[in-house]
């Protein structure tokens, strides 16, 4: 539930946004704009989220990068963002749905739950560039 919060949030303000103004456009506008903020904000963009075991194991298998994220992290968002059609060569674990991928990541950073984190065979790499780890998935 605490992963909707934000889009939650985000949708409450656009009604009041649209409810506040004088015309009928201006009113759907302003709610269509905070609709799609909530839609970035909310884990629908990202794709669909395994638990950290299932992510280590599938990772084991094929070499594919595990990101760790949660929901409202601007950063996890520009890195989504910029990965484009790439994000679904990699793993994506929700560290707010499971409490072992959070472990994951303050075991990566040093007691932090710092996202994105991104485990590869060769190491983890916290917040990396958007256009290293594209260059990674591409490969």
């Amino acid at each position: 539930m605490r992963s909707w919060r934000l889009a939650a949030l985000m949708l409450v303000v656009g009604v009041a946004v649209g409810a506040g103004q004088d015309t009928r456009v201006s009113s759907v506008v302003g709610f269509l704009a905070f609709a799609a903020v909530a839609a970035l904000f909310s884990p629908l963009a990202f794709p669909r989220s395994l638990t950290s075991a299932q992510a280590r194991l599938r990772s084991a298998d094929d070499g594919r990068p595990v990101i760790y994220w949660r929901p409202g992290c601007t950063y996890c968002l520009r890195l989504r963002l910029r990965l484009g059609g790439r994000a679904r060569r990699a793993y994506w674990v929700d560290i707010w749905r499971d409490p072992e991928a959070a472990a994951a990541v303050r075991a990566v950073t040093g007691g932090d739950e710092t996202v994105p984190t991104v485990v590869l065979p060769d190491g983890a790499v916290v917040n990396p560039d958007p256009a290293w780890l594209r260059a990674r998935l591409g490969a």
